[in-house]
């Protein structure tokens, strides 16, 4: 064990786990920010999704002890007095159903949009393509991400 300084959500908190603990059970177990959601365990469904120095980023995948000198946001983070644009437009066009998947889509959303502010639909396709939904919500989260982009610019 050992203790680690991490920057989440805007706040330096201290940490005390193993080296290789990864982020995602930092945050759940330790933390308490229960929005980031465990999924397969091996980065393929990206239900963990969190930004790291605004990238987004598989939590199950990334030992918090590497993660110091990063700027970590989890879906807790994302907005402060309201909703992030994203969050406006999943909300607009009820896109959850179980809402299982809904933080890792919306982190994948935000960093993508900020990375391309314009969007085509082939490439909201090919950005969200890494994040599973199992109520398969894929035309709705496609059309939240091209409304959000429209509020965004």
């Amino acid at each position: 064990m050992a203790s680690y300084n991490l920057k989440i959500n805007g706040k330096n908190v201290n940490v005390v786990a193993d080296t290789d603990t990864p982020l995602l059970w930092v945050l759940r177990d330790e933390l308490n920010l229960v929005g980031t959601k465990f999924g397969c365990g091996i980065g393929q469904c990206g239900a963990c999704t969190v930004h790291i120095d605004g990238v987004a980023t598989r939590s199950c995948l990334l030992p918090a002890s590497r993660l110091e000198d990063s700027e970590i946001t989890t879906i807790e983070g994302l907005a402060n007095d309201k909703m992030h644009p994203v969050q406006e437009a999943w909300k607009e066009l009820d896109v959850p159903q179980c809402g299982y998947c809904q933080a890792g889509q919306i982190m994948t959303a935000t960093s993508f949009l900020k990375q391309n502010p314009n969007p085509d639909n082939e490439s909201i396709r090919n950005a969200m393509h890494g994040n599973l939904c199992r109520c398969a919500s894929y035309n709705r989260i496609e059309k939240a991400v091209a409304l959000a982009a429209k509020k965004m610019s």
